[in-house]
């Protein structure tokens, strides 16, 4: 393991922080998220996927918005885990990339590029003094390195030191009983509608979200393997009250090893949140932080490279098809993109152009 592949790491758990106090403060406990991070660890070990989990803020938001009370949050979580490992034991994932084709795959990660930096820009927007400096740092140290690594490692330190000297501090409160306990789930009607929304949301965040990694660390990534990976994680941390993992655009994924750099991170990140330290930690990392990161890796990155693939394939429709798959994905979610893009190429082979 070289020296990048530590900072890699420890890149990915400063941007993971953040996130982790949203979850705080929607009520689910750290302590025993730090499963799912160790299942995620030992998987991506035994597996070599360079795909890693960490906290995401969409799904978070969805358990977080949909479920009345942390009953319900965290039935949704387990729910929706059951659901997508049999959707992954099942190899349908990767079917369905077969299926939709490199046309709306393109078109998807596009949109997810475009939507990366729309969220950053809202996140600058929120903190002027924290984004601004975040993005600034972030453009020029990447246009300087092209180099995801030191692009989040500079942005975000940088950043970060800003809003401690201005000594902004965070709004968001740590749970007080936050400790690993056996929860009861329930499987109401409403417990199967949120799980069925994150079904969704994941489906199309994996595809996405895989595919770009395997294209940050020039590798195949086997989206049913992440799938089972990261539905096993989310069932044991929902188990004991914990918060959702995803997979994430990683800079771990541009490190020279990959592999061991993700393993790191979560194996760290699972340290963090056993020892109880992640509210005393995050205090200090504003969410606004990773404003930089995120612009890079959706404006620069991302985007204009998979837009290119999507809209000037060989198949004269690739256009319409890409370019209806890349919009919609940028405004609602990478899965509400696929299907746009099927409905369109559907509708073009019946009708023609």
């Amino acid at each position: 393991m070289e020296w990048k592949d530590i900072v890699a790491a420890l890149s990915v758990v400063l941007n993971g922080l953040p996130q982790g106090l949203l979850a705080l403060s929607l009520g689910f406990a750290s302590v025993p998220t730090a499963l799912a991070f160790l299942v995620g660890a030992a998987g991506n070990a035994m597996t070599g996927s360079v795909a890693v989990v960490s906290y995401q803020a969409e799904t978070i938001a969805v358990a977080g918005t949909m479920g009345k009370n942390m009953r319900d949050r965290i039935s949704m979580v387990f729910l929706g885990g059951a659901i997508m490992t049999v959707i992954g034991l099942f190899g349908l994932l990767e079917k369905i990339v077969d299926f939709i084709g490199p046309v709306i795959t393109n078109g998807m990660m596009a949109g997810v590029g475009i939507m990366l930096a729309k969220v950053s820009w809202d996140m600058a927007r929120n903190n002027m003094s924290v984004g601004i400096t975040s993005m600034a740092s972030g453009l020029l140290t990447y246009f300087i390195t092209k180099d995801l690594v030191y692009t989040i490692t500079i942005s975000v330190i940088l950043s970060s030191l800003v809003s401690n000297i201005l000594k902004q501090d965070t709004a968001i409160k740590p749970l007080e009983n936050d400790r690993f306990k056996l929860q009861k789930l329930s499987f109401a009607s409403h417990i199967w509608r949120g799980a069925m929304a994150m079904v969704c949301l994941n489906i199309g965040a994996n595809i996405a979200f895989g595919q770009i990694n395997g294209k940050i660390a020039n590798t195949d990534v086997n989206i049913d393997t992440l799938t089972i990976i990261s539905s096993v994680a989310d069932m044991a941390s929902a188990l004991f009250g914990g918060a959702p993992v995803e997979a994430i655009i990683s800079a771990t994924s541009g490190a020279p090893n990959p592999v061991a750099s993700g393993v790191l991170m979560m194996i760290l990140m699972a340290a963090i949140l056993i020892a109880g330290l992640l509210p005393k930690i995050g205090r200090y990392i504003p969410s606004e932080s990773i404003a930089g990161f995120l612009f890079v890796l959706g404006a620069i990155v991302t985007a204009p490279g998979n837009a290119m693939a999507a809209l000037t394939a060989e198949d004269p429709s690739s256009t319409l098809v890409g370019g209806m798959t890349m919009v919609v994905t940028a405004i609602s979610d990478p899965f509400f993109g696929m299907l746009a893009g099927l409905v369109m190429r559907a509708l073009i082979s019946v009708f023609g152009m």
